[in-house]
């Protein structure tokens, strides 16, 4: 009986041994898998504390914040007549104007006004007849200015036939008056020269940035004087410019849009819009 009872007690021995070593290797598995996890949460932690400390410490090198601004419905502003002299030759007048300066100054202008009813040319003109014969003047003076509808001048013609001269064979002062205006209103003091030469009754030919200027003897007739001024754009730069300050090429902004604007308007300055150009600059300028 005693030896049954041994050979019963070695098997439960090594059941109960086997349960032990087998609980006490799941115990270190477990254990194993769950200690990384830790560290890992501590390294996040301690990366995102360091990126906060970073982004939060203000960087020299970059620039400051802009102010908060508001973008008007007009983007581009149409561009400004007075501002197209200075890069461009120009009548700083318009033609209406031209025509009335030379009446204050006691030439008799007529009125501007379109050369006929079905023309869109416009124009102002002054002649004076001293002598004539049965067929054509002898001694006169012809000007005129001429222009289109918009007021702007296109060219100056003038014509002196038998012109009054004194002892030195220089042009009579009532005469040179007409030129000495026309060269005051135009603004353009490089042709200022020209003035001395038209006196001595010498010819004179300038072509200067976008403009010419002539005062010649008319082939055939050493007694008739010719004048000439008016705009020539050159140069590709000139025609760019030209064009880009020509107020055709620019639309006006849809009335819905200035509606909208108006509430704006007083917190922004108001920008040009197609309407403006109806008011002539040009009026209020002068050579500077």
């Amino acid at each position: 009986m005693p030896w049954n009872r041994w050979s019963l007690l070695w098997p439960g021995l090594l059941i109960l041994i086997s349960l032990l070593a087998g609980i006490v290797v799941f115990y270190r598995e477990f254990h194993h898998l769950e200690d990384p996890v830790g560290p890992f949460e501590n390294r996040a932690l301690n990366k995102a504390a360091r990126s906060s400390r970073i982004a939060d410490r203000p960087d020299p090198a970059a620039p400051s914040a802009l102010p908060p601004t508001s973008i008007p419905l007009q983007l581009i502003e149409i561009p400004k007549l007075e501002l197209a002299s200075q890069f461009l030759r120009m009548w700083r007048v318009s033609g209406s104007n031209f025509c009335g300066a030379l009446r204050e100054a006691g030439i008799d202008m007529s009125e501007w006004k379109a050369a006929s009813m079905r023309n869109r040319s416009y124009e102002c003109y002054f002649q004076r007849i001293y002598e004539r014969d049965e067929v054509r003047p002898l001694s006169s003076t012809f000007l005129k200015v001429r222009g289109d509808e918009l007021g702007d001048i296109l060219e100056i013609r003038a014509k002196i036939i038998g012109p009054t001269t004194d002892a030195q064979g220089r042009l009579a002062p009532a005469v040179l008056r007409i030129f000495e205006i026309i060269v005051k209103q135009a603004c353009w003091r490089d042709f200022e020269d020209a003035l001395a030469s038209i006196q001595n009754l010498q010819d004179v030919e300038y072509e200067r940035f976008g403009s010419y200027l002539s005062f010649t003897r008319e082939a055939g007739s050493g007694n008739i004087f010719n004048f000439v001024l008016g705009l020539k754009a050159t140069s590709d730069s000139q025609v760019r410019t030209k064009a880009y300050f020509s107020t055709e090429r620019w639309l006006q902004m849809p009335v819905v849009f200035q509606r909208a604007s108006s509430s704006a308007s007083a917190r922004e300055p108001v920008l040009n819009d197609g309407a403006s150009t109806r008011h002539d600059p040009r009026s209020s300028w002068n050579c500077g």
